[in-house]
């Protein structure tokens, strides 16, 4: 398989970007729905987002596709 060229590289950020942004929220969701006040469930969101985005580019460099 040939090296990833850079277009390849910030399609699979961005992808990181958007699937951790679909996580983020769902936690925010979550935490709000089980009676958490809005800031709670903002810095949830937030720390889900932190979470998925560290996994995910962790897995791709481990990978080496960035």
């Amino acid at each position: 398989m040939s090296n990833p060229t850079f277009r390849d590289k910030a399609l699979l950020v961005v992808i990181c970007v958007l699937v951790s942004i679909i996580v983020a929220t769902g936690a925010g969701i979550l935490t709000h729905l089980t009676g958490a006040s809005l800031a709670e469930s903002i810095l949830s969101a937030g720390g889900a987002f932190a979470v998925s985005m560290g996994l995910s580019l962790t897995t791709l460099s481990a990978l080496g596709l960035v």
